[in-house]
């Protein structure tokens, strides 16, 4: 299979190219030669299923694996029960728009700590990710993976070791690994191999090798303060990092068929054809 990469919504060159409309994103990704695209309902899912529709047969056409970002309000360790309520409706909209792209991975963020530990937020975010579990049941659509992702800020759950006790839950939940977040919520952690390498290994060990194979990953240079993340920025950053090399040869070395989304500030789509040009060479 090979990984596949592509950006998260549209690089500025989209619109520079002349093109539109979300449903001319694969014709666009072809042109880069780029086969993956995370679909961004990060202000709430606007997308109606007829459209949805279109967008995955376009996709298809093109051979482009269609992934989503679910809200970025969506709060599973909120101490408001309301807000949890919601935010199962919010990924429970978010799985639907997806199958209907023919896409099969939503990304989530889980929330925050707030004025509760760490231990009592991932309580909360847990009984909330196995009630979103039952409502995908519900609706037949058990066959979308949850992808909670790791988090750039400090006092945000989603350390590595959160999301994988998340991810324990069941075979369907697949970390999405944003190598940027983790790189700034450790204050630029991620320098050599080895340091790739960890978190490989924790994956590994949590979930076994099958997800390994199949994770999902955001990749993108990321600026950070003693808070963690403060901003996004490009691969022409040379201050920040982390580079993306290591992890793809990891990828490589042990046979893995990840999905990476490129982040970057209004390069992600060009970013994330670097990426894919390296590990190409590997091969």
């Amino acid at each position: 299979m090979g990984a596949k990469f592509g950006p998260a919504g549209n690089s500025e060159s989209f619109l520079k190219m002349g093109y539109k409309s979300s449903l001319e994103v694969p014709e666009y990704l072809e042109k880069i030669g780029l086969d993956a695209f995370e679909y961004q309902c990060g202000r709430g899912v606007n997308i109606g299923l007829s459209k949805a529709s279109l967008l995955g047969e376009a996709a298809k056409a093109k051979g482009i694996q269609l992934s989503l970002h679910a809200p970025y309000y969506i709060s599973m360790s909120s101490v408001d029960e309301e807000k949890r309520i919601k935010s199962v409706d919010y990924i429970l909209q978010s799985a639907r728009a997806v199958n209907a792209m023919g896409g099969e991975r939503i990304v989530v963020h889980t929330g925050s700590c707030g004025k509760i530990s760490r231990e009592q937020a991932l309580q909360l975010a847990i009984d909330t990710m196995k009630n979103a579990l039952f409502a995908l049941d519900s609706e037949g659509l058990s066959h979308i993976r949850i992808c909670p992702e790791t988090m750039g800020k400090v006092n945000q759950l989603g350390t590595l070791e959160e999301v994988l006790c998340l991810c324990g839950l069941d075979e369907r939940l697949i970390p999405c690994i944003d190598f940027g977040h983790l790189n700034a919520r450790d204050m630029g952690i991620l320098k050599e191999y080895k340091d790739f390498e960890k978190i490989f290994d924790s994956i590994e060990n949590a979930l076994g090798i099958s997800r390994l194979k199949e994770f999902h990953s955001h990749f993108s240079k990321i600026e950070y303060s003693s808070g963690g993340e403060v901003r996004h920025l490009t691969f022409d950053d040379t201050i920040y990092g982390p580079s993306f090399e290591p992890a793809l040869e990891i990828c490589y070395k042990k046979d893995c068929s990840p999905t990476f989304i490129c982040e970057s500030a209004g390069t992600q789509a060009e970013d994330a054809k670097q990426m894919k040009d390296y590990y190409q060479r590997l091969k």
